[in-house]
């Protein structure tokens, strides 16, 4: 056929189409089905993986760099949760109609995602690694942790980093006695727990729970549970690495030097036994110890022609770390003895004090041991509650929880200002121990900001912020549901013998030390929140019995001790805080109590002084 000239020009199509080859597996866990595709998006990235639970689409990238980072000791990685709010079908509600800094929620996502991952690296591994878990969609019901979770995984195992293992996650839930997995937003409304659990095929590697006062057994039958429900999502890592895998790289191992381990032990002798034996506070056994350190470093000078050490300043630095953590565990396991000289169940000396200054609508002042928080409570209306934009379908919390971790409470200098990713994270633990007892809005119509302000830290500040926050909220007359508590346990194991020991409240050096950070609040009816990353293959029900059972012996000790302040609200608020009146209204009146544009209701504000709030169902609180 001839061509038409009005037509325009003839164009010769010189594109092919690209062939794009997409893996795709699925599974079904807890009755829903967990999607698995990689092989289409981000490509040039070291490995990248889509995972989908109903509506809800996570993609995860894992990329690593081509060379190691120089100079340093210890592994670089870093991981970034970017919540979309298209994926929603949402415009950000910002100035800027864009995503700007993370969220809270995404920084705890990003966290939850680094706990297990981050033990699992070669200790020699030094290439910088960048996990980045991008939502693409949600459906409001499936959250996006526990897919990024296992969607970072497979990403690392199809991609070329040397990581050995894959890791799965799920979320239980318990209601009418039964456990849920993987339950929607809709089924946590009136669950009992919200559960999250990561593992390996054979160990738990991090467990996060927020709790209604569950008991420790209940508790324990529901991390076993998640262990058993990660298992296919665990064999479906598995074939999409024999189908899909790269190559794993080769990296530098770490140069050993035997005669060096030889040497500190001779000239060490049995002074650190007596460093740590002396008594004292955290100050004086770490002063007497890095004395220890810099006489067996003062040891090695540098070369008069070349002026280079006889050995990396690593390496003799590492030579005393070794030798004081195999003393510090051994001391524990074969004598009972920790660093300050408690036995194993002992917690250290207590102070508590409330109403600590006069303007503030309630203090609480709580001391474990080097371990100081006040928390600071403050009544708002319910207008003052946050408002929230990110992808959770909770669109506002009345209760907030912050905390603050000044670098003078370690007896350092470093950065004050927005707060940490840590902080964020222990603010955010401490929130959800409390939140299990804070009344009703129907029964108490406040918001409510507790600030915890950490003046002094050797060992969970997160859990005596609980403590602290318990007894602000009292004296401020919130009536809480039961005083919480919270304590930090640690483990210390030997793999050969198989003999352990738990520890109830760990301080800084056992947590660094140990094989385990085991965080638990409650109330005297059951657990509120948990919180546990371990650095073992594995953990024995035998000792998360254990581990829990002496966490509730001290957490009940505790709330004796807190009791002896002050044992249960007061009965008025603090003369400061907003008295609020709630009254009702026909629903049909609405419209003209807020008037046109508002005009009514403001004009009462501006009169009175008062500050009006009006629910949809009626509710006015004045």
């Amino acid at each position: 056929m001839s061509h038409d000239p009005s037509a325009g020009p003839q164009i010769t199509r010189r594109w092919t189409t690209l062939p794009v080859t997409e893996q795709n597996y699925s599974v079904e866990v807890g009755g829903a089905t967990l999607t698995f595709r990689t092989g289409k998006l981000a490509q040039q990235a070291g490995g990248s993986v889509i995972v989908q639970l109903g509506e809800t689409v996570v993609m995860a990238s894992a990329t690593a760099s081509k060379n190691p980072r120089e100079g340093i000791d210890f592994f670089p990685l870093s991981v970034e949760v970017e919540e979309k709010l298209y994926a929603a079908g949402r415009i950000p509600g910002s100035f800027f109609r864009r995503e700007g800094r993370p969220s809270e929620v995404a920084i705890l996502n990003a966290r939850l995602i680094d706990r297990p991952l981050r033990p699992l690296f070669p200790k020699s591994f030094r290439n910088e690694v960048q996990i980045v878990a991008t939502a693409l969609s949600s459906d409001g019901q499936n959250y996006i942790d526990i897919p990024a979770l296992n969607a970072a995984s497979a990403a690392l195992m199809i991609s070329d980093i040397p990581f050995p293992e894959p890791v799965a996650a799920v979320r239980i839930g318990l209601k009418d006695g039964q456990f849920l997995v993987n339950p929607t937003a809709a089924q946590l409304e009136d669950s009992q727990m919200d559960l999250r659990v990561a593992g390996t095929r054979a160990a738990i590697l991090m467990v996060e729970c927020g709790a209604k006062q569950v008991d420790e057994d209940t508790m324990i039958r529901a991390i076993q549970h998640a262990h058993q429900a990660i298992q296919p999502i665990i064999d479906l890592q598995h074939r999409l690495r024999e189908v899909a895998g790269k190559e794993k790289r080769s990296f530098p191992q770490a140069e050993s030097y035997p005669e060096l381990e030889t040497q500190v032990r001779a000239f060490i002798g049995d002074r650190i036994d007596q460093a740590l034996g002396g008594g004292g506070d955290k100050a004086g056994r770490q002063a007497a110890l890095d004395a220890l350190s810099e006489a067996w470093a003062g040891q090695f000078l540098p070369e008069p022609s070349t002026g280079i050490l006889p050995y990396p300043q690593g390496a003799i630095k590492g030579a005393f770390d070794k030798l004081l953590k195999e003393r510090v565990r051994r001391r524990i396991l074969d004598a009972g003895l920790r660093p300050d000289g408690r036995s194993g169940g002992d917690i250290r000396p207590l102070f508590t004090e409330v109403s600590l200054l006069p303007r503030t609508h309630g203090s609480g002042f709580f001391q474990r041991g080097e371990t100081q928080v006040m928390t600071l409570t403050t009544l708002g209306t319910l207008g003052d509650e946050q408002k929230l934009d990110t992808l959770r379908p909770e669109q506002a919390k009345r209760f907030m929880h912050h905390y603050n971790f000044p670098p003078f409470s370690v007896g350092e200098t470093g950065r004050i200002g927005s707060p940490s990713r840590r902080e964020i994270g222990h603010g955010a633990l401490a929130e959800t121990a409390i939140k299990a007892v804070i009344p009703a809005e129907d029964s108490f119509p406040y918001a409510i900001r507790l600030v915890s302000e950490v003046f002094g830290s050797n060992g969970s500040s997160s859990m005596a912020s609980v403590c602290a926050s318990t007894l602000s909220l009292m004296d401020a007359g919130v009536p809480i549901l039961a005083p919480v508590a919270g304590i930090a346990m640690g483990l210390v194991t030997d793999e050969a013998s198989g003999q352990y020991r738990v520890l109830t409240d760990i301080q800084g050096m056992e947590d660094a030390l140990g094989d385990m950070d085991f965080k638990v609040a409650g109330t005297i009816s059951g657990i509120t929140a948990l919180q546990m990353d371990i650095k073992l293959g594995g953990l024995s029900e035998a000792i998360l019995r254990e581990s829990l059972a002496q966490a509730r012996e001290a957490r009940l000790q505790l709330l004796d001790h807190m009791a002896t302040t002050l044992s249960e609200p007061r009965p008025e608020l603090s003369s400061f805080a907003p008295r609020i009146i709630t009254v009702k209204v026909d629903p049909e009146y609405i419209g003209k109590l807020i008037g046109p544009g508002g005009k009514t209701v403001r004009a009462i504000q501006e009169k009175t002084g008062v500050k009006v709030d009006i629910q949809d169902d009626g509710t006015v609180h004045i």
